[in-house]
């Protein structure tokens, strides 16, 4: 092709179902509809996102931040207020923007630290959560000069408390979702949430300016990448809806502070949590945060100075390479998010208005709907529909540390259930083994898929030698003689050989098998003593208690 007809070749211009049919094409099969995803929230996420897509929501989400960049707000995880000081300050000279305080675990405050503290709320911002009217942290706003009160920004949550005089820029009403997020509310029902709270206080209040003009919401931001962008952006527009409806024209700024979320977060592996973490920040980011938190990734165990900078350099690192301090909307014109922000705008405000139909905020908090919300959270983990990397999947059976740090207080991790599977194989000494019959191609993706599935309940398990039939297998048991095996074949080998292996095997080994089975068949090997299965889509929790009661039991009787 010469350099001209180079320069006058055209292409067709491909739309949506030119794409849909070439899609189709490389299923092989599968229905279309295996490429959308469904959400938690009841938005089904498409493959693919065009401008139709967009021009069909007719609307296009242009409300964002009032400058760019926003406030690194890493948190000290001190053990005394002097520690608590010198924490702050080593933090500050490294890259830390502010002061924050999380009053969960309580210090005994000596009047120079405070003092010092002041110094500094002059300088920096202050951020203060779960703190009570009596910790004596809040003498702070006391020890600063009332002519220097007005140099002090930031925002804090303390209740049935009043700042004193002078504090202009510093927010104390707040929409906090960070138990809401916990007991496992959906980025809809944050939403919806926040809202129903500000309606709350807005209804008590005779000037909603001031409430206004006073006001932060506090998110916990989760792992699901793009929701959580859409999430931030769809408050936005949310807050400009609500506060129209109380006739104010100029929409009121509302600084939004993001906390990296622990729901994710695991004992196990927890070095996939500084990957949880830099996905959460870097979502909140692109969503247009003001002010963001990076908790450490042992934090559930306590956090170590190593783990703190870690949490920390996540933000600079951001800050650094991407230059997105730099953009006030990074996130705006994707098709795909502004679609999404588009949908949870919809949804959330309608879940609004039926939370006020119902009675507001604090009735359905204890309406049991967040409850429902956990355990279909915990039902997709522990059958594998969500993904928690070195937890319910790819786990590695290495030392963990299980202790619980008292000083962060929050319930509904998704992870707690294998984190006590595996705490019971800590001090036992159980031997399990795979049988494997057949060729190493035949046998290794059920054994690999086994070794998987008992390896996030902390069970090791040894690979037989590759047996031809169930005498081989039956003679190896004889000799090395396991607690619990799990057989691993096809399933025309694995039909071949169960019958025998029932009726010969030891009578205090427990037998599985690997796959699924037909009722009649399946019946048949339970009635002659077989255990049970271990196949793909199975409650993982549920099966691996079931092992670990069996095992327990013979153990005891063997003891006896």
């Amino acid at each position: 092709m010469t350099i001209h007809n180079m320069k006058i070749t055209t292409f067709d211009i491909a739309g949506f179902e030119q794409w849909k049919e070439a899609a189709v094409l490389s299923l092989k099969g599968k229905p279309f509809d295996s490429l959308i995803t469904k959400t938690i929230e009841g938005i089904d996420l498409q493959p693919l996102y065009t401008q139709e897509s967009l021009v069909k929501r007719a609307q296009t989400i242009r409300v964002a931040k009032k400058e760019a960049g926003w406030i690194v707000a890493q948190q000290p995880y001190a053990e005394s207020a002097e520690k608590f000081v010198a924490e702050l300050k080593s933090s500050i000279e490294r890259g830390n923007e502010a002061i924050v305080y999380d009053g969960t675990k309580q210090f005994r405050w000596e009047e120079s630290s405070l003092t010092e503290v002041a110094r500094l709320m002059t300088r920096y911002p202050i951020f203060i959560t779960n703190t009570q009217k009596n910790d004596s942290f809040l003498k702070i706003f006391s020890l600063v000069p009332e002519t220097e009160r007005s140099t002090v920004s930031g925002a804090i949550a303390v209740m049935d408390w009043t700042i004193p005089e002078g504090y202009t820029f510093v927010r104390a009403t707040s929409a906090d979702m960070w138990d809401a997020h916990h007991k496992g509310a959906d980025a809809v029902t944050e939403l919806a949430l926040v809202l129903a709270f500000a309606a709350n206080l807005a209804s008590k209040e005779d000037n909603f300016s001031d409430l206004a003009d006073d006001f932060f919401v506090r998110f916990a931001v989760d792992t699901h990448f793009f929701m959580e962008i859409s999430k931030f952006r769809a408050f936005r527009i949310l807050w400009q809806a609500f506060t129209s409806a109380y006739g104010v024209t100029a929409t009121p700024y509302v600084p939004i502070i993001a906390t990296t979320s622990l729901r994710s977060y695991s004992k196990l592996d927890p070095y996939v949590n500084v990957l949880r973490a830099g996905n959460e920040t870097f979502a909140a980011v692109l969503g247009g945060a003001d002010v963001i938190t990076v908790h450490p990734h042992n934090i559930i165990t306590g956090p170590t100075n190593s783990s703190i900078r870690m949490a920390r350099n996540i933000q600079l690192v951001i800050k650094e390479e991407t230059h997105t301090d730099k953009v006030i909307d990074p996130a705006g014109g994707s098709y795909f998010i502004e679609t999404l922000t588009s949908e949870l705008v919809d949804k959330a405000w309608a879940l609004f208005l039926e939370i006020e139909s119902l009675g507001g905020y604090d009735v359905f908090s204890t309406s049991g709907r967040l409850e429902s919300l956990l355990d279909q959270r915990k039902s997709d983990v522990s059958k594998g529909k969500q993904s928690l990397i070195g937890t319910n999947v790819y786990a590695e059976l290495t030392d963990t540390n299980f202790r619980d740090w008292d000083g962060i207080q929050f319930d509904g991790r998704l992870a707690k259930p294998f984190e006590k599977l595996a705490e019971l194989q800590k001090d036992r000494a159980t031997s399990i083994a795979l049988l494997t019959f057949g060729e190493l191609k035949d046998f290794k993706p059920r054994a690999d898929f086994v070794n998987g599935f008992l390896a996030t309940g902390g069970m090791r398990a040894e690979w037989s030698p590759a047996f031809d039939n169930a005498q081989q297998a039956l003679k190896w048991l004889a000799d090395e003689n396991p607690d619990y095996a799990i057989v691993c074949a096809t399933s025309s080998l694995t039909e071949t050989v169960m019958e025998q292996l029932l009726a010969e095997r030891a009578q205090h080994l427990i037998l599985d098998v690997a796959g699924k089975y037909d009722t009649a068949l399946s019946n048949k090997w339970l009635n002659a003593g077989l255990n049970g299965f271990i196949f793909a889509g199975q409650d993982k929790v549920e099966k691996l208690i079931a092992i670990n009661d069996k095992l327990k039991g013979a153990v005891t009787h063997e003891q006896a």
